[in-house]
């Protein structure tokens, strides 16, 4: 027992300056952010300390209300500090790829299946909604960007569905934060397998980084070769 304490204090330690980290990030983006924490820890604990006291059991409902007081500190904490998080991202160029390497089990990113020379972007999920292709940059520009992915998909899955969203702030776009809740309600029409095969298909036909051609001579010392075509599984 006496050698995993070492291991766990470092884990809690890490875990501690991860959410000092955090404080810190969204309190540059969100400078009330201490005083409302603090409002809603002491304004929880203060309610339940008042009821004590009204039916007698002040001891019992302060406890209550405290560890009642951390719970509702922390979500209000962990909302904020992803509202802060996306507004920081919100824009840059690659955020929407972020949102998807993180969107979830059951779903396989590749980033960057198309680009033009404007830095217009195309990303891909699949899942059991089908395929999702999620564009950035100028809405006119990111529209034939999407139509020729499709068309160029459309000779090897076209017995799934495509769907296509345009992240941004414009009208028929999708804000950054809600991109993820946005991809979650696509109808489920794909089992498991479909869903493979799938990718299967797509990884066969190539992306846009595993069909760029590599340049000629010897390698520049220090470069690393990039992985294969896949996405990232989830």
């Amino acid at each position: 027992m006496a050698r995993k304490e070492p291991a766990a204090d470092a884990a809690n330690a890490g875990r501690l300056k991860q959410i000092v980290l955090t404080y810190k990030m969204t309190r540059k983006a969100d400078k009330m952010i201490g005083l409302v924490l603090a409002g809603v820890g002491l304004g929880t604990l203060a309610v339940f300390l008042v009821i004590g006291f009204l039916i007698g059991h002040p001891v019992y409902l302060g406890i209550l209300g405290l560890l009642l007081a951390f719970l509702a500190t922390a979500i209000v904490f962990g909302r904020r500090a992803e509202r802060a998080a996306f507004g920081q991202m919100e824009g840059q160029p690659g955020a929407a790829a972020a949102v998807l390497d993180n969107i979830g089990r059951g779903w396989t990113t590749t980033p960057a299946v198309a680009m033009n020379r404007s830095q217009d972007v195309v990303h891909r999920a699949v899942g059991k909604a089908g395929i999702v292709l999620v564009a950035e940059g100028n809405p006119n520009r990111v529209k034939t960007l999407l139509a020729a992915e499709k068309k160029k998909m459309a000779r090897i899955v076209a017995d799934v569905p495509v769907h296509d969203v345009i992240v941004g702030t414009g009208e028929g776009q999708v804000g950054l934060k809600k991109l993820r809740t946005t991809m979650l309600k696509f109808p489920r029409v794909l089992t498991g397998p479909q869903v493979t095969t799938t990718n299967d298909r797509l990884r066969a036909m190539g992306d846009l980084m595993s069909n760029m051609p590599l340049p000629k001579g010897p390698m520049p010392r220090g470069m690393r070769m990039p992985k294969g075509g896949g996405g990232k599984a989830r």
